[in-house]
């Protein structure tokens, strides 16, 4: 069993890092390509591809420039740290302890526009490339067009490798979409996350994307490898909801928040 989530578009780059293990992200000479073609794009350019403020898209032109191919604990950090946003409040990663990473390690990845797909531990530099940009590469007009294949290719090699035959997608729409699913060996299981309002049940945004997060620990730190030990999932309230649930969509409900 593996397990997805999205990036965040909020970094910490600020507060030290507790743990001393470290591993180099798979596709960095596929970042690279796209760092080349992001390096010929003005910051006025990039406020205007990623829709962000000109202030973010000189300090988005900067982390470009300053981007180099060799990482290391003084130039990056590992992903499941530097994240910071609504998921990574729910997961909570460093409170995690060295068997938890070890974990997570083979079980938990993380999508990434620039970096295609992380491992927790994956040292990362600072950047903003939401997965949805419409950059023109080489390969398209969009990130989905660039990545193609190879994150399938690579989610299929490390399912064998775990021994799994299930991919649980905690990403959000735009991330899963860079998932070919069908050039996936697996079989998918959504959850998703519903709090009640009024007489009916909705995603509240803000709540599903920690409950996400919380999910992702639960998964790491009870070590859980068959999908139905999910079904007890209980953090935050949250219960799972059979009469709402499919084959493939796991609903978690909760009737209040507080």
């Amino acid at each position: 069993m593996l397990t997805v989530i999205s990036p965040a578009k909020t970094l910490d780059y600020e507060t030290p890092t507790k743990i001393d293990l470290h591993t180099i992200p798979d596709f960095l000479d596929q970042s690279g390509l796209l760092i080349e073609e992001l390096r010929q794009l003005a910051p006025q350019d990039l406020s205007e591809l990623m829709g962000i403020s000109d202030k973010l898209g000189a300090l988005n032109y900067d982390r470009y420039q300053a981007w180099r191919p060799r990482f290391t604990p003084a130039n990056a950090k590992p992903a499941a740290l530097a994240f910071k946003g609504d998921v990574y409040a729910g997961l909570e990663a460093e409170t995690f302890k060295v068997n938890d990473f070890k974990f997570a390690q083979k079980h938990l990845r993380i999508l990434s526009g620039l970096y295609g797909l992380l491992r927790p531990l994956d040292l990362m530099q600072p950047y903003r490339l939401e997965m949805g940009t419409q950059l023109a590469n080489s390969r398209g007009g969009n990130l989905y067009a660039f990545w193609g294949d190879i994150i399938a290719d690579a989610l299929n090699r490390q399912l064998k490798s775990v021994k799994g035959n299930t991919l649980i997608n905690l990403a959000s729409n735009e991330y899963f979409k860079a998932v070919n699913t069908q050039h996936l060996d697996a079989e998918v299981v959504a959850p998703v996350f519903k709090d009640k309002k009024g007489d009916t049940y909705k995603v509240i945004s803000f709540f599903a994307k920690k409950a996400r997060g919380m999910m992702s620990a639960y998964i790491v730190k009870n070590r859980i490898t068959d999908p139905k030990q999910l079904k007890k999932f209980k953090q935050g309230g949250y219960r799972y909801n059979a009469g709402l649930s499919s084959k493939t969509q796991w609903v978690f409900t909760r009737d209040s928040s507080d």
